[in-house]
């Protein structure tokens, strides 16, 4: 740790009442003990912190970054109620990628029992962490060339430093993990060849990679592009000056950054409501806003056409004690832009369901699963993004955990059997 960080973050620790029922722990997804790691940082054992902060949470190193804090411990310390609240996701950050970087793990018990993970993202990695170090036999399989999911493809690079990725990477190959690249389930390699080789669980964290579309004319012109297409290789793209990004979510706000980051100079986000009801985060926008983005609201897409975009305004009106939103007939106009980023929302992809016989999904294409995280055939397991749809990285790594304890059940029943 750089000695100015250390101080200015022992300064903020000092700042800490230390609650006795702390509410930033209580609105934490995976209840981080956040007392704890304070007091063992004031202390000086920040290793053990690491250790503690690792064990409840293997991807507390990114969370540390890219939690939409605002709405979990940062938006409840009680501190926040008179003056600033105390910057605990700092702390965590230094904390954790310190021991990422540092550690090195052993599988200390190793089991006959073989389990493969479909996916490397959030859920994927808290899984083979969880079970490896329980000792199973654990294959990765991830469809991209290198491990991390949305971590790696969803979110820029400026963001979130690869480097975190990188050493959650070589912690896994410590405990014998193996890892498939390039290894897209489903049409050649099926879940039922992976059963029959002899693997006693399958987990499903592949995550929601297929664009959402706007359902408009002009969608497939060629200047267009679906943001989570976009961010998964930025570099290639050639986007020009002008860009418009369509949506309101955090992905929205990373495709504009990056935009803007990659060399565009006129950025802009446009939404048909207003900035109360845009699911991004308060940080996420005002960064966006930091960086140059611009934003025009109350604009609804007509037809995405060569010279950019045409829009309808629309208003928010009260009808029978309800609000909604209409569309205001006549208003169209063009927006020029050299390329259009449309974001919104993702839904998975069906490689895997559409070559395997009895795994069910929802009318989302979401995979459906008991409250163990067991789907509807035998010996396969989902959890994360693609059964609930995105959501944040604290709560698929959270949902793992539960997850990973029901495969550890079901393959020590099947020993017994």
């Amino acid at each position: 740790m750089g000695k100015m960080n250390l101080n200015i973050l022992q300064e903020e620790v000092d700042r800490c009442l230390l609650c006795k029922k702390p509410r930033c722990r209580a609105n934490c997804p995976i209840e981080t003990p956040i007392p704890d790691i304070i007091e063992l940082f004031k202390e000086g054992k920040i290793e053990e912190a690491g250790e503690i902060l690792f064990n409840n949470n293997p991807l507390s190193a990114a969370c540390g970054i890219i939690c939409p804090h605002e709405d979990q411990c940062l938006g409840n310390c009680i501190k926040g109620i008179k003056s600033d609240p105390v910057k605990f996701h700092e702390l965590e950050t230094q904390i954790s990628s310190q021991y990422l970087k540092n550690t090195k793990f052993n599988q200390e018990l190793k089991l006959n029992d073989k389990v493969a993970i479909i996916g490397s993202g959030p859920a994927g990695i808290t899984m083979a962490f969880i079970l490896a170090k329980k000792g199973y036999k654990v294959t990765i399989f991830e469809k991209n060339s290198e491990i991390g999911g949305v971590l790696r493809y969803g979110i820029p690079d400026f963001r979130l430093n690869r480097e975190i990725l990188d050493n959650l990477e070589e912690r896994l190959l410590d405990l014998n993990v193996k890892i498939r690249y390039n290894a897209l389930i489903g049409p050649v390699l099926t879940i039922d060849k992976i059963l029959e080789d002899g693997y006693k669980a399958i987990f499903i964290g592949t995550g929601v990679w297929n664009p959402k579309t706007l359902n408009i004319k002009g969608e497939s012109l060629g200047h267009v592009n679906y943001a989570i297409n976009y961010l998964k290789s930025p570099k290639s793209f050639r986007l020009g000056e002008k860009v418009i990004v369509i949506g309101a979510g955090n992905v929205a706000m990373d495709a504009a950054r990056t935009a803007k980051h990659y060399g565009a100079k006129n950025v802009k986000v446009i939404y048909r409501k207003d900035f109360e009801h845009m699911t991004a985060t308060k940080v996420e926008i005002n960064d966006a806003k930091e960086e140059g983005v611009k934003f025009e609201l109350f604009k609804s897409p007509v037809e995405i056409v060569d010279e950019g975009v045409v829009f309808i305004d629309t208003k928010i009106i009260e009808e029978d004690g309800k609000t909604k939103m209409i569309n205001i007939e006549g208003s169209e106009k063009l927006i020029k832009a050299d390329s259009v980023i449309i974001a919104v929302s993702q839904s998975p992809k069906n490689n895997i369901v559409s070559n395997t016989e009895n795994i069910e999904t929802n009318r989302h294409g979401l995979i459906v699963i008991d409250d163990i995280g067991h789907t509807t055939k035998e010996g396969v397991f989902a959890c994360g993004d693609v059964v609930t749809g995105a959501r944040t990285v604290v709560e698929a790594v959270a949902h793992a955990k539960k997850v990973a304890q029901a495969i550890d059940d079901y393959c020590k029943l099947k020993q017994l059997n």
